[in-house]
């Protein structure tokens, strides 16, 4: 008889374990809470603080996006992607002529974003798959004309049920959008720190 007493003390008084969410719900997550923000598109150079700098809250590009998910989650992508490319300048693409790094800007461009995920985080394959793509990734797309942009895939779908929509901006703010398949996918990575 005691041994049932405590067997059921134990069992009334064990607190209740909740899964915690895991990181890509909290990147999701993180994606989401910006399109509350009113940001003006614009691409404009900022000489902004390093680390944990960013251009003024209510402007930014697709890349701030990116920056600014993580670094909700405590994840300085300036910081990551500047120290990465002091040590391995020659493995970012060589587009605007810079012959050293720019803590100000590097960050904030699309191909060295791509790099940078594919040297620090998962490639995953692109396809015309929805089910291939999960919130928490991140999709690269080539706009035309030399023009990429990218996105966070986040945890709501699409009207019809068949995608995961997309945190992004491209032109209107942080907005989310049915945009997946809308572009050639030219990157899709996991990156988690």
């Amino acid at each position: 008889m005691k041994t049932t007493l405590i067997n059921i003390t134990f069992i009334l008084f064990t607190p209740f374990l909740v899964a915690q969410p895991g990181f890509s719900d909290r990147l999701s997550d993180a994606a989401l809470e910006l399109i509350k923000q009113e940001v003006t598109y614009d691409p404009a150079y900022f000489s902004i603080n390093y680390p944990n700098g960013d251009i003024p809250a209510d402007k930014g590009v697709c890349t701030d996006v990116i920056i600014r998910s993580y670094r909700l989650l405590d994840i300085d992508l300036q910081k990551e992607v500047h120290e990465d490319m002091l040590s391995n300048f020659d493995e970012y693409p060589n587009i605007w002529g810079l012959t050293e790094t720019d803590k100000n800007i590097d960050h904030r461009r699309v191909p060295n974003l791509m790099i940078f995920f594919s040297r620090h985080g998962k490639v995953k394959p692109i396809s015309k798959q929805p089910d291939d793509y999960s919130p928490g990734d991140i999709v690269c797309w080539d706009l035309g004309n030399g023009t990429t942009h990218i996105g966070i895939v986040v945890n709501k779908k699409s009207n019809d049920g068949e995608r995961f929509l997309i945190v992004h901006n491209i032109g209107g703010g942080q907005v989310i959008a049915d945009c997946l398949f809308d572009f050639q996918i030219i990157g899709h990575y996991y990156y988690e720190k």
